[in-house]
């Protein structure tokens, strides 16, 4: 005979369906997490290959993150219209201020369906002076790199391949989060420069 569930399952099963919904896509052995890091930053047990991602700079130049090789890439997908992206936003233009350069750079790719002119909007409200302005126009960036949801923020080294990502927005510029990037940066060496 079934029973009600009590509230202490009914809990666990809400916490284990919310787990899952939010859960990174993991396709591969190779892709389990080694570790997590700070503010839930998780980090491959081994580099993964992404798929090519075509995108625009503020002059409708076509790029492809194949553009970057030889650069450690902060790849964040976000948009104008989503709440934590605009939050997040200044202190991914201060991690570029402190660590960018030809060694690092900040992508902040937005999927603005209205074009580059919001993204310009938004840089002079907010303040933004150090990150350069890319667009994907086509939206696809989410399904091609297999996210759902906005802020998602890849982690690629120098060869391309994604080290580790984070779901959700954080404080980019905080001590814990430079660290970890200078790291990769570290990592990387400095004659694929």
């Amino acid at each position: 005979m079934w029973q009600q569930p009590t509230p202490v399952a009914r809990v666990l099963a809400a916490m284990l369906v919310f787990a899952i919904s939010f859960a990174p896509a993991v396709s591969t052995a190779g892709d389990v997490p080694e570790s997590v890091g700070p503010q839930g930053f998780l980090t491959w047990e081994t580099a993964r290959n992404l798929p090519e991602l075509a995108f625009e700079d503020k002059k409708g130049k076509p790029l492809t993150l194949a553009d970057f090789h030889g650069t450690v890439v902060l790849l964040n997908i976000w948009a104008t219209w989503c709440a934590p992206c605009r939050e997040e936003m200044p202190t991914l233009d201060s991690l570029q201020a402190q660590l960018g350069g030809e060694r690092f750079e900040v992508v902040a790719l937005s999927i603005d369906h209205a074009g580059i002119g919001v993204v310009e909007e938004f840089y002079r409200e907010t303040g933004i002076q150090h990150l350069r302005k890319y667009i994907d126009p086509s939206t696809l960036a989410t399904s091609t790199l297999g996210i759902e949801g906005v802020p998602r923020t890849l982690l690629i080294d120098h060869k391309g391949r994604e080290i580790g990502r984070l779901v959700g927005a954080t404080e980019w510029d905080s001590p814990a989060m430079v660290d970890l990037i200078t790291r990769a940066i570290v990592r990387a060496p400095v004659d694929s420069y």
